[in-house]
């Protein structure tokens, strides 16, 4: 601990009635849970009416920024769901047993979180709305390439995805206690609207090692891009905003262009908070580079003149399970205008579904070929000089694609039908939950 390197004395966060050992799980002499152990009734009445306003009141006294801080405004939006005391014992009885010492054992149970969120988005359910595929992140982490001592940005991060891969990639290059630290409190920023998300992110970057997560709760949109100084920009910014939500008029005031799509609004945001020679990675809808409705036209003009636009990379269909669409990933610089743009059409070689997920095997050819911009039968070029100046139109259309597409076998088609009847009987199932 850094306690025991600095020769400082260990002072506990937590006061003694509240501390895992004291009320959780006490035990004797010999190691075993003590029959007095709260249980039942008198369990609840402690979480709900102790335990939780205790975590709850760190958000007021506690310095702010530090472990203590995240956890009272991690508390302050959660609350006990228990109602059984004995089956809260049980589950107590279950984390008890589980070792979180070692950085393999955290490693675990940061994978075992991430899992549960992936299955959150897999079913429908709170939380899952903010899962961006594991795979794709670390194929645009691995373009983008953040070094030690840049600021890494998501002004929608949701479950934290981007930044919690971000520290995974950086970690490893970190050869001193300076760099640790930096890593750890001056790296990663994060906003967040939605008060589960939030929470989920906060926790997915605790478990991950950031001890104090930069993720602030706010509307991001409520900043008005004109007044953003050089100590708000960053050197990377990584995002999938969110697709077409909705916001009130005064906060579309804030941007040049305006628009009532949401992840427009965001990627109008993510221009002006990058610095120039930033490097940016954002998720957004496929229709955005061929919309012909003046607001999507004058952002492509300006993302191309105020940036090098110089990849866009073409999801496969369910990339994004239950999304319902077709997405690509725009990698931009800022500081030079674009003169030419690389695209990549990624074909998996199979019908992606909740059985057959994006995996990492599948963007290595992506990488490989991105780093040298080589052109294939799935990668060429597109010259500005040769977009059409009225319609500005940069959709993907592949020239080495055959004229038309290849017919389906008809066990795909029957795997995809498999799939969307599971997916439609798992939200239906979910629906009937909340209204029982």
């Amino acid at each position: 601990s850094k306690a025991s390197l600095t020769g400082e004395k260990y002072e506990p966060l937590l006061d003694e009635p509240y501390r895992w050992k004291s009320w959780a799980y006490p035990r004797d002499e010999k190691g075993e849970l003590i029959k007095t152990a709260a249980v039942g009734d008198d369990l609840i009445a402690f979480v709900s009416g102790e335990l939780f306003p205790y975590f709850r009141g760190f958000k007021d006294y506690v310095e702010p920024g530090t472990f203590g801080a995240k956890i009272g405004e991690i508390f302050s939006g959660v609350s006990n769901k228990f109602q059984s005391g004995y089956n809260l014992r049980e589950v107590l009885e279950s984390i008890d047993a589980l070792r979180f010492q070692t950085q393999q054992e955290k490693h675990e149970l940061s994978d075992l979180y991430e899992t549960r969120i992936n299955n959150m988005g897999n079913a429908g359910r709170n939380g899952g709305e903010y899962y961006t595929p594991r795979p794709l992140i670390r194929a645009m982490i691995r373009v983008i390439k953040p070094q030690l001592g840049e600021t890494i940005y998501d002004g929608a991060c949701g479950s934290a995805g981007f930044l919690c891969e971000a520290y995974e990639f950086l970690r490893p290059l970190v050869k001193s206690a300076a760099e640790l630290e930096r890593l750890q409190t001056a790296t990663l920023y994060g906003q967040e609207k939605k008060g589960l998300a939030y929470i989920i992110g906060v926790m997915n970057l605790i478990l991950h090692g950031v001890e104090a997560p930069n993720i602030i709760q706010m509307n991001t949109l409520t900043e008005n891009i004109q007044g953003f100084q050089e100590k708000d920009r960053h050197d990377v910014i990584l995002a999938n905003p969110p697709f077409g939500g909705k916001e009130r008029e005064e906060i579309k005031q804030n941007f040049t262009i305006a628009t009532g799509e949401t992840a427009f609004l965001f990627l109008q945001h993510f221009i002006k908070r990058l610095k120039v020679g930033g490097r940016a990675a954002v998720v957004i809808k496929n229709t955005f580079l061929s919309n012909a409705d003046n607001a999507s036209r004058a952002l492509r003009q300006e993302l191309t003149s105020s940036c090098n636009l110089h990849t866009v990379l073409d999801c496969p269909a369910k990339t994004f399970l239950g999304a319902g669409v077709k997405t690509v990933v725009l990698f931009f610089e800022k500081g030079t205008p674009t003169e030419k743009i690389w695209f990549y059409q990624l074909d998996p070689g199979r019908s992606l579904g909740k059985t057959n997920p994006l995996n990492d095997d599948d963007l290595k050819e992506f990488v490989e070929f991105q780093s040298t911009f080589r052109e294939s039968e799935r990668s060429w070029f597109l010259a500005l000089k040769d977009v059409d100046p009225a319609s500005f139109d940069l959709s993907v259309k592949n020239p080495n694609a055959p004229e038309d597409d290849p017919l389906r076998e008809p066990e795909e088609i029957l795997a995809e039908i498999a799939d969307l009847d599971q997916e439609s009987a798992e939200i239906l199932a979910a629906i009937g939950e909340m209204l029982a």
